[in-house]
């Protein structure tokens, strides 16, 4: 190859290394950045006054003078909303009774027509047709207003809570109405407008959603001018003010992650990563000693590496299965789920990763360290802990980082042995025989099986964010490790 080829094709390697950092670092921006952006809504956000009462009434937290104020205020603006609802049940019924009364007269009148002259028979017959039209229509009307208003009153009470003086339900998100302001817009788009999927005259053509103002529906009656009131007096209402809610962090949740935090998961993710890698860390980096320094090339250890690149490739819910029917049913090693379980479990499933890690970390170790050594009196077992181990600490610190980020990330092993929906923070002592909610399983679970899953979408959002948080302090922690560990090594 001619000089002016080769640099060609070193700039064209060069491009293509470039373009894939670029590339690689876009896909990070796009995958990351939404997931920043509304997991970040977890923790600063308009919050209403509905926020500060749950605060102040579950908690302790804030000023009662001033939460007072808010709160007389905002029950003056909800006023007449309440009214409203009172208002139209009274309405309903006094139409109902005016319905029957014209029903009755309208019997009276078509036997009348029936018992009346011929000639006359027709035209008192198609003017009571039409009148009982028109009537259909009206008492058709008032069906769908009654079952629409139970509706209303449903998305009233999710949006406001229930009325002063009414008793309170025991589940704390029946308590009170929106905490958040992004909770207060949707609320009201769903109150105001009515959803309706249409069928086009062409069946060929998909259905199409049509949204309609629901005042429509209530023209004419004491409900009709609620719809309008609730939007221009949304604010009035509910007091936003930008929160920025720390304790997120710190709190434990509430009423299945409607209110409160989310410190259980971080907790149980901690117990969990930090439980593995201490069973993890040993056995792998004893085992790359042990098929470097000490086994004989053969058969047997050629198996053994067949094996352990194999277990690298299992799916994590094989792993999951094996824990839960090996060290729960077969050892027993607790009577159910608990974070021992789990941390074992994530442990076998990071160990093929820590074992090729170090193997590589210690191979890359000079040779002629080993032989100084050896040549200055020091035995195999002292060279491989004071002098091998020790040059080979930043590659197996590597291989650790990878394996924590994987074990914090796991969903599938966990759900079999050491993963609950809900739960109260476990003290160190309830490790042994205690499940745990954890930020991987609580992620899935919040997103596909949770009762009102779009209304607490920052909340999986904010369990992503920490939990990305997580893994990055971890990986941090580890390359500041490795750089002083390599600085040490170098002086």
């Amino acid at each position: 190859m001619n000089l002016g080829t080769r640099k060609v094709v070193d700039r064209a390697f060069s491009g293509l290394g470039v373009t894939s950092i670029v590339l690689l670092a876009a896909a990070l921006v796009v995958i990351l950045a939404p997931m920043v952006l509304r997991g970040t809504g977890a923790f600063v956000f308009r919050g209403t006054v509905e926020f500060r009462r749950l605060e102040f009434e579950k908690f302790g937290r804030g000023n009662p003078d001033r939460l007072k104020a808010e709160q007389a205020a905002a029950i003056r603006a909800r006023k007449t909303v309440y009214d409203m609802l009172k208002v139209f049940p009274r309405e309903i019924e006094q139409r109902e009774d005016a319905f029957r009364a014209e029903k009755r007269e309208l019997r009276k009148k078509r036997r009348a027509a029936r018992d009346a002259d011929v000639a006359e028979q027709p035209e008192r017959k198609a003017a009571l047709d039409r009148r009982e039209k028109e009537f259909d229509g009206r008492r058709e009307r008032l069906d769908r207003q009654k079952a629409d208003f139970e509706e209303v009153h449903k998305l009233v009470g999710e949006l406001l809570g229930p009325p002063p003086g009414e008793e309170l339900h025991a589940v704390w998100d029946k308590q009170y109405g929106q905490t958040r302001w992004d909770g207060v817009e949707k609320k009201v788009v769903l109150l105001t407008k009515i959803d309706q999927w249409v069928q086009p005259d062409d069946p060929q053509q998909p259905n199409y959603l049509v949204r309609t103002p629901r005042a429509k529906l209530y023209e004419g009656t004491a409900l009709a001018g609620l719809f309008d009131y609730v939007e221009d007096h949304a604010e009035e209402m509910f007091l936003p003010k930008w929160t920025f809610y720390w304790r997120f962090l710190t709190d434990t949740s509430d009423s299945a992650h409607y209110f409160g935090g989310i410190w259980p998961e971080i907790l149980g993710t901690i117990y969990l990563t930090l439980g593995s890698m201490v069973f993890a860390v040993p056995m792998g980096v004893i085992a790359a000693v042990y098929l470097v320094e000490y086994a004989k090339e053969g058969p047997t250890i050629r198996v053994l590496r067949t094996f352990t690149n194999t277990l690298a490739g299992v799916p994590s819910i094989v792993f999951g299965l094996f824990g839960a029917v090996f060290f729960i049913r077969t050892l027993h090693l607790s009577e159910g789920k608990s974070v021992l379980v789990g941390s074992l479990t994530l442990a076998l499933l990071v160990l093929p990763m820590i074992i090729r890690a170090a193997e590589e970390a210690i191979r890359a170790v000079p040779r002629t360290y080993k032989e100084a050594a050896l040549s200055v009196g020091a035995g195999k077992w002292r060279t491989v802990v004071t002098v091998i181990l020790p040059a080979a600490l930043p590659g197996i610190l590597t291989g650790i980082v990878i394996s924590m980020g994987r074990a914090a990330g796991e969903t599938a092993p966990i759900i079999f042995t050491a993963a609950v929906s809900v739960g109260q923070p476990l003290n160190l002592g309830q490790v042994f025989n205690h499940p745990t909610p954890a930020l991987p399983w609580n992620i899935y679970n919040l997103c596909t099986e949770h009762r009102a899953v779009d209304e607490i979408r920052h909340v999986q959002y904010g369990m992503v964010l920490t939990l990305v948080a997580i893994v990055l302090l971890l990986n941090l922690a580890a390359i500041v490790m490795r750089a002083r560990i390599s600085r040490k090594m170098r002086s």
